[in-house]
């Protein structure tokens, strides 16, 4: 794992100004069924279909900020990868992304539709990290999904945004992977008073909790798992829609004040869409 710095108040500012710039806000929605306490924030809005395309987008412009001439490299399993290549190609930066040799076909595709140079490699995210840091050795500036001080402020404008929309913001809930956004949403949470931040973790997929209970990143076993879905008659991946879960099954309570599931990302493969819904 790469030592980092831990990002700060004044990077979730400067990243906000860099979001503001190049997004539009995205929208708060009632949740059929829950109340009216009880909301989600749309990053399926986003140009890339996820909310990922917000720490990219800071990070891509923070590299250039420091080196104009210096291109930058990602590893991805789809969605990160996505952002990445709209950052790069929106800011004016030299991309690669890497890839594993087996990644989501809808994000593939759209990744294959970019300007960035495309790189596959290995059968897992790790195999792929590790070519694109063996290319950043060489020269490239890498910009990790997760374990990057100006990805987490750029995901913390979520945050920052829904303390405009929602005055009565209580509860946050968010899903996590390897923990970019909830740290963004945690960064937010420190700069006003009253709001709790919630993770939701697949029971599969349990990366994050392992590393928090050992007190350092440990090797878990991934077992299988929704990779995409729907909620609440909104097309999202399941990674997204797993956020509702604790909701649906009261294992968080609303109110007082609003909770707000951030639903991340709408990229879910035809194939997989049609054997859910078929069920």
């Amino acid at each position: 794992m790469r030592a980092v710095r831990t990002p700060e108040p004044a990077d979730l500012v400067a990243a906000n100004v860099v979001v503001g710039r190049e997004l539009s806000m995205t929208p708060v929605v009632p949740v059929a069924g829950f109340g009216a306490d009880v909301a989600m924030k749309l990053e399926t809005f986003h140009p890339t279909g996820s909310f990922k395309v917000r720490g990219a987008l800071v990070a891509v412009a923070g590299a250039l900020g420091r080196d104009a001439d210096r291109p930058v490299v990602a590893a991805s399993a789809g969605n990160h990868g996505l952002g990445v290549a709209f950052a790069a190609d929106r800011l004016g930066a030299r991309a690669t992304v890497v890839v594993p040799v087996t990644p989501s076909p809808v994000k593939l595709a759209a990744l294959e539709r970019s300007r960035v140079r495309l790189v596959r490699r290995g059968n897992s995210y790790d195999e792929a990290e590790r070519h694109a840091l063996a290319l950043a050795g060489e020269g490239a500036h890498f910009i990790s999904p997760y374990n990057d001080p100006e990805v987490i402020a750029g995901q913390g404008t979520i945050g920052l945004e829904l303390f405009e929309q929602v005055p009565d913001l209580s509860t946050i809930v968010a899903p996590v992977g390897g923990g970019g956004l909830l740290a963004g949403l945690a960064l937010a949470a420190t700069t006003v008073t009253g709001v709790r931040v919630v993770g939701v973790e697949a029971a599969m997929s349990r990366a994050f909790s392992a590393a928090l209970d050992a007190g350092r990143v440990v090797p878990v076993e991934v077992g299988a798992t929704l990779a995409d879905g729907f909620a609440g008659g909104l097309v999202a991946e399941g990674s997204a829609a797993a956020a509702l879960a604790p909701l649906l099954g009261r294992r968080i309570t609303s109110g007082p004040g609003t909770t707000v599931v951030v639903l991340t990302g709408r990229n879910i493969a035809a194939a997989t869409l049609a054997r859910v819904l078929g069920h």
